[in-house]
């Protein structure tokens, strides 16, 4: 994410702070009226108010097909049409706040990454949906204040091309990528701050930090933007082994049968994703309809079929015996310019 972009969230503006929480519909059921109504006919009062509305627009970081895969499943169950836009986490978040203080109301599901999903509630434009189907979802996944809720953890796994290093060279150690093997030989993502948070809190700050300094020193690092490309050039072998792959793309090439494997070393590092509803969505009961249905077993099933690992509890957790530690975005938001400096002073300058 753009440092200013983020360093402006946190900070927020008179603006924002001002932005009450009012109810946008006028003349019509609002989005609070929707979003705090736990009746039994919850489902179908929102389909039957949803296909009186217009198509919903979604704003997602996800892939196309991963996020195209879930929406299918919507429109089949209700028929309510979908319209997506995609963009990097960072141009979403940026979108949606501009659109809310510019008073332009046309997007009615925010589908990104948590940090940008906690800033988008710093800036009061998020609406908390009192989903049924929260009662579901595991206790990390949910938030304090409500506004926005995890609906899959992208999970920090280790990735090597099986042409160019040896099932018995695999790593299980930090400590084993300072073997001069490794030289020229490791890739890392552009913007992995949170990742980076997360290994410092399980092996100690001080210690991780050190450790991560010397393998770059010792062995070089190439560092990419964008997980998929990453991945992408495991598979290629451009990049023998790569620190941090998301779990579900690594298996879904892994899955294609490219020559790519995957581990963990220590506890698996995760940041959550969610969905939230703004609290000015045009599509109200299309909006709180397509939340429900994203965290219920349902729609947690077709994400967990694309390789996600589901936040609802009646999904299996493919990493339930090793366990994960999820960062914590309210934390990591709060910590954005500590870890994103010593992040690019660590990494920065790796060379590959």
């Amino acid at each position: 994410m753009d440092k200013r972009t983020f360093t402006r969230l946190l900070t927020g503006t008179a603006a924002a702070a001002a932005l009450p929480r009012l109810s946008f519909a006028q003349g019509k059921t609002s989005v609070a009226d929707l979003a705090g109504y736990t009746g039994a006919d919850r489902e179908q009062r929102l389909v039957d108010g949803a296909k009186k509305e217009g198509p919903l627009t979604i704003y997602t970081s996800a892939q196309t097909d991963d996020m195209g895969a879930l929406v299918a499943g919507f429109q089949k169950k209700y028929g309510i049409k979908c319209t997506m836009w995609r963009a990097s986490s960072e141009k979403v978040l940026q979108r949606a706040v501009t659109e809310a203080r510019a008073g332009r109301h046309t997007v009615d599901i925010l589908e990104t990454n948590g940090p940008e999903l906690e800033s988008m509630s710093r800036e009061k434009i998020l609406q908390p949906v009192k989903s049924p189907n929260l009662a579901q979802i595991t206790p990390g996944a949910l938030r304090p204040h409500g506004d926005w809720v995890g609906t899959r953890l992208n999970v920090f796994v280790q990735a090597y091309n099986t042409k160019a290093v040896k099932k018995e060279e695999e790593p299980k150690t930090w400590e084993d990528l300072l073997h001069p093997r490794w030289k020229g030989r490791l890739g890392i993502e552009a913007e992995d701050q949170d990742w980076l948070a997360g290994v410092c809190a399980e092996v100690g700050e001080a210690k991780g930090l050190d450790l991560f300094r010397n393998i770059v020193k010792t062995n070089g690092i190439s560092v990419r933007k964008g997980h998929t490309l990453l991945a992408q050039l495991v598979v290629s072998g451009e990049i023998p082994f790569a620190l941090t792959v998301y779990s579900y793309k690594a298996e879904q090439f892994k899955q294609k049968g490219a020559p790519l494997e995957w581990l963990s070393i220590g506890t698996p590092i995760a940041r959550a994703n969610g969905v939230a509803v703004p609290r000015s969505a045009p599509n109200p009961h299309g909006a709180n309809l397509f939340y429900d249905y994203e965290i219920s077993e349902e729609g947690q099933k077709i994400l967990a079929s694309r390789d996600f690992v589901a936040t609802n509890t009646k999904i299996p957790n493919p990493f339930s015996k090793t366990g994960i530690r999820l960062v914590d975005s309210q934390k990591m938001l709060d910590e954005y310019d500590k870890w994103t400096k010593v992040y690019g002073e660590i990494f920065g300058g790796g060379k590959g």
